[in-house]
Protein backbone atom coordinates (compact mmCIF):
# COMPACT_ATOMS: atom_id res chain seq x y z
CA UNK A 1 0.00 0.00 0.00
CA UNK A 2 1.77 3.39 -0.62
CA UNK A 3 1.91 6.30 2.21
CA UNK A 4 1.74 9.82 1.85
CA UNK A 5 3.17 11.74 4.03
CA UNK A 6 1.42 14.74 5.83
CA UNK A 7 2.22 17.78 7.66
CA UNK A 8 -0.41 20.03 9.46
CA UNK A 9 -1.06 22.00 12.97
CA UNK A 10 -2.82 19.72 15.63
CA UNK A 11 -3.77 21.73 18.90
CA UNK A 12 -1.27 24.36 18.46
CA UNK A 13 1.63 21.14 17.76
CA UNK A 14 3.04 20.85 14.39
CA UNK A 15 2.55 17.23 13.50
CA UNK A 16 4.78 15.27 10.35
CA UNK A 17 3.26 11.61 9.67
CA UNK A 18 2.71 9.48 7.11
CA UNK A 19 -0.29 7.71 6.24
CA UNK A 20 -2.55 5.83 3.51
CA UNK A 21 -4.36 8.05 1.62
CA UNK A 22 -7.64 6.20 2.59
CA UNK A 23 -6.95 6.86 6.11
CA UNK A 24 -9.55 9.59 7.57
CA UNK A 25 -8.98 11.99 9.76
CA UNK A 26 -10.75 11.20 12.71
CA UNK A 27 -8.95 7.03 12.37
CA UNK A 28 -5.77 9.48 11.91
CA UNK A 29 -6.30 11.48 15.48
CA UNK A 30 -7.20 8.50 17.20
CA UNK A 31 -4.82 5.90 16.22
CA UNK A 32 -1.81 8.08 15.33
CA UNK A 33 -2.09 10.66 17.63
CA UNK A 34 -3.81 9.22 20.37
CA UNK A 35 -6.36 12.12 20.40
CA UNK A 36 -9.52 9.68 21.34
CA UNK A 37 -12.59 12.45 22.17
CA UNK A 38 -13.60 12.28 18.74
CA UNK A 39 -15.52 9.51 18.44
CA UNK A 40 -16.29 6.93 15.45
CA UNK A 41 -20.53 6.39 15.01
CA UNK A 42 -22.06 5.80 11.78
CA UNK A 43 -18.48 7.12 9.53
CA UNK A 44 -21.14 8.49 7.15
CA UNK A 45 -21.04 11.98 8.36
CA UNK A 46 -24.39 11.50 9.85
CA UNK A 47 -24.07 11.33 14.17
CA UNK A 48 -22.03 13.79 14.25
CA UNK A 49 -19.56 12.22 16.96
CA UNK A 50 -16.90 12.36 14.78
CA UNK A 51 -16.92 16.59 15.00
CA UNK A 52 -13.69 18.28 14.69
CA UNK A 53 -12.06 21.78 13.31
CA UNK A 54 -10.60 22.33 10.22
CA UNK A 55 -9.53 25.90 10.08
CA UNK A 56 -11.93 27.08 12.36
CA UNK A 57 -15.03 25.38 10.83
CA UNK A 58 -16.48 22.21 12.30
CA UNK A 59 -16.28 19.43 10.37
CA UNK A 60 -16.77 15.83 10.21
CA UNK A 61 -13.66 13.87 10.73
CA UNK A 62 -15.41 10.46 9.51
CA UNK A 63 -15.54 12.44 5.59
CA UNK A 64 -12.45 14.15 5.39
CA UNK A 65 -8.97 12.22 4.56
CA UNK A 66 -5.73 12.61 6.76
CA UNK A 67 -4.06 13.60 3.39
CA UNK A 68 -7.03 16.64 2.70
CA UNK A 69 -5.68 18.22 5.75
CA UNK A 70 -1.99 18.21 4.77
CA UNK A 71 -1.06 22.06 5.84
CA UNK A 72 -4.17 22.60 7.45
CA UNK A 73 -4.96 23.56 11.25
CA UNK A 74 -7.08 20.95 13.49
CA UNK A 75 -8.68 21.33 16.89
CA UNK A 76 -10.12 18.72 18.51
CA UNK A 77 -11.88 18.67 22.18
CA UNK A 78 -8.36 17.48 23.48
CA UNK A 79 -6.86 21.12 22.39
CA UNK A 80 -9.52 23.51 22.77
CA UNK A 81 -10.53 21.73 26.43
CA UNK A 82 -6.61 21.95 27.67
CA UNK A 83 -7.36 25.56 26.08
CA UNK A 84 -10.25 26.37 28.77
CA UNK A 85 -11.83 28.18 25.84
CA UNK A 86 -15.01 25.80 26.35
CA UNK A 87 -14.58 25.67 30.61
CA UNK A 88 -18.06 27.53 30.91
CA UNK A 89 -19.70 24.90 28.36
CA UNK A 90 -17.90 21.87 30.02
CA UNK A 91 -19.55 23.46 33.63
CA UNK A 92 -22.82 24.07 32.06
CA UNK A 93 -23.45 20.84 30.46
CA UNK A 94 -22.13 19.55 33.91
CA UNK A 95 -24.17 21.29 35.83
CA UNK A 96 -28.13 20.98 33.80
CA UNK A 97 -27.36 16.90 33.40
CA UNK A 98 -26.50 17.81 29.42
CA UNK A 99 -24.15 14.55 29.27
CA UNK A 100 -24.42 10.92 30.08
CA UNK A 101 -22.56 8.53 28.65
CA UNK A 102 -20.22 11.10 26.89
CA UNK A 103 -20.15 10.08 23.15
CA UNK A 104 -21.77 12.91 21.68
CA UNK A 105 -20.67 15.12 24.47
CA UNK A 106 -17.22 16.32 22.35
CA UNK A 107 -19.00 17.10 19.02
CA UNK A 108 -21.93 19.11 20.73
CA UNK A 109 -18.90 21.36 22.83
CA UNK A 110 -17.25 22.17 19.56
CA UNK A 111 -20.35 22.88 17.59
CA UNK A 112 -21.94 24.78 20.46
CA UNK A 113 -18.38 26.60 20.76
CA UNK A 114 -18.91 27.24 17.33
CA UNK A 115 -22.40 28.81 17.36
CA UNK A 116 -21.16 30.94 20.60
CA UNK A 117 -18.33 32.31 18.51
CA UNK A 118 -20.32 35.27 16.91
CA UNK A 119 -21.43 36.20 20.33
CA UNK A 120 -24.79 37.20 21.46
CA UNK A 121 -27.61 35.26 22.84
CA UNK A 122 -29.33 32.98 19.68
CA UNK A 123 -32.43 31.17 20.02
CA UNK A 124 -33.82 27.80 21.36
CA UNK A 125 -34.76 27.21 18.28
CA UNK A 126 -31.54 28.55 16.74
CA UNK A 127 -29.46 26.75 19.03
CA UNK A 128 -31.43 23.61 18.46
CA UNK A 129 -30.75 23.91 14.27
CA UNK A 130 -27.04 24.51 14.89
CA UNK A 131 -26.84 21.24 16.95
CA UNK A 132 -29.10 19.25 14.09
CA UNK A 133 -26.44 17.51 13.09
CA UNK A 134 -25.14 16.08 16.19
CA UNK A 135 -27.25 12.68 17.79
CA UNK A 136 -27.71 12.53 21.34
CA UNK A 137 -29.35 8.76 22.62
CA UNK A 138 -28.70 8.79 26.02
CA UNK A 139 -30.28 13.10 27.55
CA UNK A 140 -32.61 13.98 24.65
CA UNK A 141 -31.57 17.79 23.50
CA UNK A 142 -33.48 20.11 26.13
CA UNK A 143 -30.83 20.18 28.73
CA UNK A 144 -28.28 20.65 25.75
CA UNK A 145 -30.12 24.02 24.63
CA UNK A 146 -30.12 24.79 28.21
CA UNK A 147 -26.65 24.39 28.57
CA UNK A 148 -26.00 26.09 25.47
CA UNK A 149 -28.36 28.63 26.06
CA UNK A 150 -27.32 29.81 29.96
CA UNK A 151 -24.34 29.82 28.75
CA UNK A 152 -24.76 32.66 25.67
CA UNK A 153 -26.34 34.37 28.22
CA UNK A 154 -23.57 34.20 30.46
CA UNK A 155 -21.07 35.84 28.17
CA UNK A 156 -23.27 38.08 26.72
CA UNK A 157 -23.78 39.30 30.42
CA UNK A 158 -19.65 39.38 30.48
CA UNK A 159 -19.55 41.76 27.65
CA UNK A 160 -21.65 43.90 28.26
CA UNK A 161 -20.32 44.84 31.51
CA UNK A 162 -16.39 44.98 29.94
CA UNK A 163 -15.57 41.68 31.04
CA UNK A 164 -13.88 38.82 28.60
CA UNK A 165 -15.71 35.67 29.03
Amino acid sequence: MSTVDIRLTVNGESVVETVEPRTTLVDFLREALGLTGSHVGCEHGVCGACTVRLNDAVVRGCLMLAVQCDGARVETIEGVSDAGTIADLQEAFRLRNALQCGFCTPAMLLTAQDLLADGGVPSRDAIREHLSGNYCRCTGYHAIVDAVEAVAKDRDTARAKGATP
